[in-house]
């Protein structure tokens, strides 16, 4: 399986593909994104079991997502029940779960990697927060390994960001789509450099506008009312760039003209 190796500018081009599929079917897509964000609100409420499951299960809602933006962009119209057809795949579902399972067991050793080292730093760091309420010295001592750590899950993630669309589109084996989703990554790294300031210029973006709001006189609460479906229509853009950025890469259809 041969991954093809895009300009930088194709980051941009994923964001903007993303707006046009979002545009074609934009109550579908919001209401995608919402359920998802309340997926994660219900995961957050429930720790520790909350937040792993939501981690396990996201490999299958982002083929879900996969799967949805190809019946969308080849001119389908989704409905509610054809959501969840992509796993009805004859074990599909069972090798998703596992990628997100795997995906949590290499999140906690790369988090020991980064931490252990520095465990006792951060034990005094927290003591002195604790007894003198300095907090300085914890920020001081947390920065190392989250640099570490940040690090470690960049490339992980590599691994993981093409592999539910090659489980279930290319039918290939969990390993076989984690280490062809690894390379693929590492192939177009200036692409995804160029869509990951795409994005967060975006939030940012969103963010800033919100502040000015509340600068020129609006509520906090009436702000951040505002805020939320704008995060969730930016969100459901963002998941629908998923889509043209895995078929310009393993489907070797060139991306869009500016």
């Amino acid at each position: 399986m041969q991954a093809v190796v895009l300009p930088a500018r194709a980051g941009y081009l994923w964001a903007k593909q993303g707006w046009l599929l979002f545009r074609s079917q934009p109550l579908a897509f919001f209401s995608w994104a919402m359920f998802i964000s309340l997926l994660l609100m219900t995961a957050s409420i429930t720790p520790p079991v909350g937040p792993l499951v939501f981690i396990i299960l996201m490999p299958a809602v982002t083929f879900m997502t996969m799967a949805a933006c190809r019946k969308a962009a080849s001119g389908q119209k989704m409905l509610l029940g054809m959501w969840f057809e992509p796993l009805k795949q004859k074990g599909l579902f069972k090798k998703l779960l596992a990628m997100g399972a795997i995906y949590v067991l290499i999140c906690i050793v790369l988090g020991l990697i980064a931490f252990l080292p520095f465990m006792d730093e951060l034990s005094q760091s927290v003591q002195t927060a604790t007894t003198s309420n300095d907090f300085l010295p914890l920020l001081d001592a947390i920065r190392a390994p989250m640099i570490i750590f940040a690090v470690l899950y960049v490339l992980m993630a590599s691994i993981f960001w093409y592999a539910p669309a090659l489980a279930g589109f290319h039918n290939v084996t969990l390993l076989q789509a984690l280490f062809f989703s690894g390379i693929a990554c590492w192939r177009n790294k200036w692409a995804f450099i160029v869509y990951g300031l795409v994005w967060m210029s975006v939030f940012i973006g969103i963010d800033l506008v919100v502040g000015l709001l509340t600068l020129i006189g609006l509520s906090e609460s009436a702000a951040a009312t505002i805020q939320v479906p704008i995060n969730i229509a930016a969100g459901s853009v963002l998941y629908c760039s998923f889509y043209p950025n895995y078929v310009s890469v393993f489907e070797s259809q060139e991306t869009k003209s500016d």
